[in-house]
Formats: C-alpha cells, structure tokens, sequence
C-alpha cells in the first residue's frame, strides 16, 4: 500500500486511531486474527513509527490485581482470669490484615506492581490501613462506603494467650460484586496477573473465572478459611493457580488427609476439576505441588526452632509462590520459596516480615538449598 502498511496492519492501525485503549485481544476479535499475530503486527507499526510508545496497548500491564479482604486486627489479651457478664483488663494492639492486602504487601515488597481491589468504610480503621499500605501497593480503586465498617477482626485471648473468642466483621466485603468489578474491566483485563481471596462472595469469584479465561489473564485463588470453601466458583475450569491448606481442601472434598497417599491424590482432585497448578500446604508437614506437566512434588517445611507469630505465614507462602511463578521459576523452586518466606515469617513479630526483598528471598532460598 502507498503508505508503507499492509492491508492488515492499515485495519489495526485504524481500530487503534478510534480506540486507543483498546486490548490486544479486543483487536484479535474484531479482526479475526489471533492475539500473538495481533502483537506482532502492532510491533511492526511501532518500528515503522506509525505508533509511538505503548499507552494504547493495555494487555501488556505488569500490574497485578489483589482482590479481598484488608482488614483492621485487633488482639486483646486480658491480664488476669477471664470473667463473662463483667469488665476485664487487657493488653490491646491492633495491625494490617486480610489476605489479599497481605498478599499485595508481600508483592510489593519484592518489587512487583500491585493495585488493591476492595471495599471499605470511610472510616478511622482504613486511614490506618491506608498508611500502613500505600507505599506496597495502589489503592486508588478501592471503594469506600459511609455507612458501611472497614473489615476487622478482633481476637479476644485468655491470660496464657489462648484464643477465647474471635469476632470477625467482613459484611463490607459483599459490596466487592460482579457490577464493581465490571466497572473496572480495562484495569482488570490489562493485568499481569489476577488474585482474589474467599472474602469475595461466590458469584464475585465466578465472574472472575470467566473473565479471566475471556481475557486469557491468569487467576490465582486463595482461600481464606475451611468455612468460605463454599465460595468455591461451582466451575473452576481456567484458574491458573488454588494455593490451599491441608483443613481447607478436606472441608470441600468431604474427606479426611491422613498421609502422603491422601495428600497427593487430593491434589490430583484438584487439578482433576480444571485447576492448572495446585499447592496443598500442610503446616509442619510441608507443602505439596503440582500440575499435569511437570507432575506433583513434596518440599518439606523449614525447620524452625521458635515461632514469634503465625500471623500471615500463609499469605507470605501465597506471594512468594506468585511471585516465583510469574519469574519462570520450575515447580520445586516456586514451592521452596513459598516455605521459605513462611518460614520467615513465622520467625517475625510483624504479619508481613520487614526485611523481605526480591534479593533477601534469593538469599534465605539459597541457604536452605
């Protein structure tokens, strides 16, 4: 053609003149092409200067998406005998949480982009976990909601620091619906990675399997707790990756894991029902992981010879696993650096360990090896 274009790049570069944020995909379907050859013809009108950097193209983000819980947690110790029905001193302290927030925190820490999707109060509780957040991860896009409490969770424990009851205030979550996230589509669709914890309700979390498998964006799902199994998406065909523990997956199987034979074919369960990478984690026993091409493998728990805190030892083996995965590491070194930064953690009064870095869990994996 005399301008220099052939009759397909002069349709892309068309579409892109009138939309310029639209996604690779988006254009592979109204041409009827396949998204690599969609690339590749968008690299050649970048060369030849008919498009000038990459602010169009919106599939390439390295941002990756949290979606879940970011709660306030509260523990209160009382000092003397617990007594009911009366006052009681206590020694109280409150920090960060939820899952997805501590997960983006790990993220964040070892040098990935990360965007906070969740719903909040306007409230005291989130200006703290606004400050204790922003510098690991966006929070541009999080719903706030007058009216509405920021998540909390408040351990009330006896004077030996036994649990005597626990009091969990998630309600703001159900506001995290398919119409809010819908409203986020062109964030969501440019992901580098998507990852969503069980605070989400259940048609939430089936909406962004579909989505994902659309967009063709990866989708890790975390569960939270045995009981918010049933959240579960009924159709799990496409998640890339479901990081689980040991209670978790026997709640949604129904059956009991007594040893390595049960484990493993567990996780074969899993992988069976459309899931591509599978983690069971089995706290002092180890972790076990696997997919259909590289087959399932054991990595024993680092031993530790005191615990500080448990607090966020799972969320740090989830980002740590996110993390490894997205490098290109194999399954084995993906499942190490999992138990390494839990084990870490485990060692570390805060819920996300201050010293970690993409170099320090480098380090802390080679000493292990």
């Amino acid at each position: 053609m005399s301008n220099g274009m052939t009759e397909k790049e002069q349709a892309i570069f068309e579409i892109i003149c009138r939309n310029p944020y639209i996604s690779q995909q988006e254009l592979a379907e109204t041409v009827g092409l396949s998204r690599p050859s969609v690339a590749n013809i968008i690299s050649k009108l970048t060369k030849k200067g008919y498009i000038i950097g990459r602010a169009y193209i919106v599939k390439d983000s390295q941002q990756i998406i949290c979606i879940g819980g970011a709660n306030l947690d509260r523990k209160l110790q009382v000092k003397n005998k617990a007594q009911l029905g009366t006052s009681n001193p206590v020694r109280s302290s409150q920090s960060v949480g939820g899952v997805a927030r501590n997960i983006s925190e790990n993220l964040g820490r070892l040098g990935m982009e990360v965007t906070l999707l969740t719903a909040c109060g306007a409230d005291s509780d989130w200006a703290f976990i606004e400050d204790a957040s922003s510098l690991y991860m966006k929070l541009d896009q999080v719903t706030k909601l007058p009216g509405m409490s920021t998540g909390s969770y408040s351990a009330v424990l006896d004077n030996d620091g036994e649990l005597l009851i626990a009091l969990a205030d998630m309600e703001v979550y159900e506001a995290i619906t398919p119409e809010l996230l819908i409203r986020q589509e062109t964030l969501l669709s440019s992901a580098k990675c998507l990852v969503a914890d069980l605070n989400c309700p259940k048609d939430t979390l089936q909406f962004l399997v579909n989505f994902s498998v659309r967009y063709e964006r990866p989708l890790v799902l975390i569960p939270v707790s045995s009981p918010k199994m049933d959240r579960l998406p009924d159709d799990l065909t496409g998640v890339t990756w479901l990081i689980a523990n040991r209670d978790e997956t026997e709640s949604y199987f129904h059956s009991e894991i007594t040893n390595h034979d049960e484990w493993k074919s567990a996780l074969e369960k899993w992988l069976s029902i459309g899931i591509s990478n599978v983690v069971i984690t089995n706290g002092k026993q180890g972790a076990m992981i696997g997919n259909r091409e590289e087959g399932i493998y054991y990595i024993p728990a680092v031993e530790i010879q005191e615990v500080v805190d448990v607090t966020g030892a799972g969320d740090a083996f989830s980002a740590a696993v996110i993390f490894s995965w997205l490098e290109g590491k194999s399954l084995k070194e993906i499942a190490l650096a999992g138990t390494v930064n839990a084990a870490k953690t485990l060692q570390s009064a805060s819920t996300v360990r201050q010293d970690l870095t993409a170099a320090q869990l480098i380090k802390d994996m080679e000493e292990q090896s």
